[in-house]
């Protein structure tokens, strides 16, 4: 474990585990690396060496004022690759970290890139405009905001306990230590970075950036996926790759990698040898 300082002095913490081709892992919102420990053991276990940071303002990093965009979060990525000198490194994304890993190979380039995993992730681009009807309402958005402005410790709890999960499905069977996991992880980071946090993920718009990737990439979503929806995201980002693989899981949530880690990480892990 380890922290680096950005150019703009935001002290961003990460984790370095193991040899091997390295294996870099993006959290999503509003959570922090700790959100990889089982898939991180699980390739350490494999032969690589996995790798994960704190977003800024999330987890164990700086809880700066500024910066809560992608560009920034990009920047932070590639500050993160360059310190440890990674080379032909598999980026793997889930959520908002999705979007951060096509953000940084669009903005950064290849030379330090092998393939791409994006899970549940949130390009193309999950607000609904004109020229994406699918998207949701910028008032779901709002809402989001609002909560976390004013009742975010009940909100995370909520969010953790039903939809993130699909632990308000009929039949689910929720985890108290999962869910307290979540809230822990989110009460880390700060409020003002979350709350900014929801516009980056939410109306960044990753169509030219996927059109510039040429790296293979494997697109994982589950069709019961509430938080992004699976219509507007998975099979829309498999197509504007130039070397796209879908994968879809039926009935799974958006937080799959953790509820279904054992078929995630094993189907991961069967790409990367393929």
């Amino acid at each position: 474990m380890g922290t680096i300082t950005t150019t703009d002095g935001t002290e961003i913490f990460y984790k370095d585990w193991g040899t091997g081709q390295p294996i870099v892992f993006s959290h999503g919102w509003p959570l922090s690396a700790d959100d990889w420990d089982t898939a991180m053991m699980f390739f350490l276990l494999h032969g690589y060496r996995v790798i994960a940071a704190d977003r800024r303002g999330h987890g164990r990093s700086t809880q700066t004022s500024g910066g809560h965009d992608m560009d920034h979060y990009a920047d932070d990525l590639a500050a993160v690759t360059a310190h440890l000198d990674l080379q032909n490194a598999v980026h793997v994304g889930h959520s908002t970290g999705g979007g951060e890993v096509a953000h940084y190979i669009a903005r950064h380039g290849e030379s330090r890139v092998a393939r791409a995993v994006l899970i549940s992730s949130v390009p193309p681009l999950m607000l609904k405009t004109d020229a994406n009807p699918g998207g949701l309402p910028k008032e779901v958005f709002d809402g989001l905001q609002d909560q976390v402005a004013t009742n975010r410790t009940r909100f995370y709890r909520d969010f953790a306990s039903g939809p993130f999960y699909g632990y308000n499905r009929p039949g689910a069977q929720p985890s108290e230590a999962i869910i307290d996991n979540w809230w822990r992880q989110g009460m880390m980071g700060g409020a003002k970075a979350h709350y900014d946090g929801i516009v980056a993920f939410s109306q960044t718009d990753f169509t030219e950036d996927l059109k510039k990737i040429n790296v293979p990439v494997l697109v994982m979503h589950g069709d019961d996926d509430q938080v992004v929806p699976y219509a507007d995201s998975g099979p829309l980002t498999a197509k504007l790759v130039k070397n796209g693989t879908l994968k879809t899981y039926h009935g799974y949530p958006h937080g799959m990698p953790t509820t279904h880690a054992d078929v995630i990480n094993a189907d991961l892990l069967a790409w990367l040898k393929s």
